[in-house]
């Protein structure tokens, strides 16, 4: 894994309050955090019980009535 490049940025008594990074490299983290969501959401997902295909029609054909 690369480096991070960062900058710190301080109070008036030099204790780290913050961490600036490029543009970039905040894009790159965002993308993997999004992507880990989506991943746990995904595993959960499949804990739950599935319809069967009988069941999943009339599932959607009560969508269809409700609108």
């Amino acid at each position: 894994m690369d480096e991070i490049e960062k900058k710190y940025i301080l109070d008036k008594h030099n204790k780290k309050i913050a961490v600036q990074v490029d543009i970039k490299t905040f894009e790159k983290i965002e993308n993997i955090l999004e992507d880990h969501g989506l991943f746990k959401l995904i595993q959960e997902g499949n804990e739950k019980e599935y319809l069967g295909l009988n069941d999943a029609k009339e599932f959607y054909k009560g969508l269809d009535k409700a609108n």
